[in-house]
C-alpha cells in the first residue's frame, strides 16, 4: 500500500495568481465602468474571511487528516498514483463536491458554515475568497470517506480538492459573459455560477457544481442564466453589515437560538438544526421552496420556465 505521498499545496501556490487576477478584474471594471463592481468594505471582508479560512485549515486540519488516514489504514485497496488515477480521483471528488455543496444549501447545519460565502451583495473575484471558518464542525469530511476506502490516497484526495477550489476562483466574476456552447454544456462557468449566487426565486437551489456542470444536469438542479433576469446577489435576507464575526457566525447563533427556544418538540428541534434553511415550526419563515411557490402564485406565467419547472 502506498505510504507517504507528497503533493504540493496548490491553493497556497495559487495565492499570487489570485491576487493578480483580482487586480486585473478591478482595473478592467474601473476602466470599462461595467461588468461588475467593487466596494472597499465588502472586498476587505472577503479577504479577511479568506485569510481566516486558511488559519482554520492550519489549526484544525489535523482532524480531517487523522480521519482520512484512519480510513486509509483499514482499506485493502490502493489504486496507486498514476496520472489516470489522479484524473479519476479529480472527477469523483468533483461529484463529492456537488453533494457537499447541495447539502450545504439544504441542511441548515451545513448552511450555517457555508452561508458566509453567499453573504456578499457583489459578485467579483474577491467573493471566491469568502470561505468558511467552521467547515470542520459540519463533519462533511465524511463524504470523502468513500474515495479513500476505494483506494485513493488521502494526500491525493486533498490535492485534487485543491485543484477544484482553484478552478472555482475564476468563475466568480461578471467580467466574463457566456462562453462557447460546448464549454458551457460541460463545465461550470461564470454564467452558471452567477445563477448559483443569485437570490432571485428562479435561481435558488441551483447549479451546485464545482468544475463539471454535468452533475447539475444529471441530478435536476441546473438552471441557466435567464436572459432578461440579472442575478440579485446575496442572501434572501441580507445581513446589512461588514462585521466579520457576524458574517461568520450569525447563522450558528440563529440555529442555537432556534433549537433551544422553549416549548418545542424533539422533532421540531431536530428540524431547526438539520432541516432546510428557512424552516420554522410555526410557518413564520420561508424555505426556498416556499419562496418559489409564492413567486409562482404571483407570477403564474413563469410556470415551466427555467427555475420553475
Amino acid at each position: 500500500m502506498t505510504g507517504t505521498l507528497d503533493y504540493p499545496d496548490v491553493v497556497q501556490m495559487a495565492v499570487p495568481l489570485f491576487i493578480a487576477l483580482i487586480l486585473a478584474e478591478f482595473l478592467w471594471i474601473a476602466l470599462r465602468r461595467r461588468a461588475g463592481r467593487y466596494e472597499t468594505r465588502d472586498a476587505l471582508t472577503s479577504l479577511i474571511l479568506g485569510a481566516g479560512s486558511i488559519v482554520e485549515g492550519i489549526v484544525l486540519g489535523f482532524v480531517a487528516w487523522g480521519f482520512f488516514m484512519a480510513l486509509w489504514a483499514i482499506t485493502p485497496l490502493d489504486l496507486g498514483t498514476s496520472v489516470w488515477v489522479v484524473v479519476l480521483c479529480f472527477v469523483l471528488d468533483d461529484l463529492r463536491y456537488y453533494w457537499v455543496h447541495r447539502f450545504g444549501h439544504r441542511i441548515r447545519w451545513v448552511w450555517a458554515s457555508h452561508v458566509n460565502h453567499h453573504s456578499s451583495q457583489h459578485y467579483n473575484l474577491t467573493t471566491a475568497l469568502r470561505q468558511t471558518w467552521t467547515g470542520t464542525f459540519t463533519f462533511m469530511m465524511i463524504v470523502r470517506a468513500p474515495l479513500i476506502l476505494l483506494g485513493f490516497h488521502p494526500a491525493m484526495v486533498l490535492f485534487v480538492g485543491g485543484l477544484n477550489l482553484i478552478y472555482q476562483f475564476w468563475i466568480h466574476t461578471e467580467a466574463i459573459g457566456k462562453l462557447p456552447r460546448w464549454f458551457e454544456a460541460v463545465m461550470n462557468t461564470p454564467s452558471h455560477h452567477r445563477v448559483h449566487h443569485g437570490r432571485n426565486p428562479r435561481y435558488l437551489d441551483a447549479n451546485y457544481a464545482g468544475v463539471f456542470i454535468i452533475w447539475d444536469k444529471l441530478f435536476g438542479t441546473f438552471v441557466p442564466e435567464y436572459e432578461g433576469e440579472k442575478p440579485d446577489y446575496g442572501l434572501v435576507q441580507n445581513l446589512g453589515t461588514f462585521n466579520t464575526l457576524r458574517v461568520v457566525f450569525h447563522e450558528w447563533v440563529g440555529l442555537f437560538r432556534d433549537v433551544t427556544q422553549p416549548g418545542l418538540t424533539a422533532r421540531q428541534r431536530v428540524s431547526y438544526a438539520f432541516g432546510p434553511p428557512g424552516y420554522s415550526h410555526d410557518g413564520s419563515r420561508d424555505t426556498s421552496q416556499d419562496i418559489k411557490a409564492k413567486h409562482l402564485a404571483r407570477h403564474p406565467e413563469d410556470a415551466g420556465t427555467p427555475g420553475f419547472e
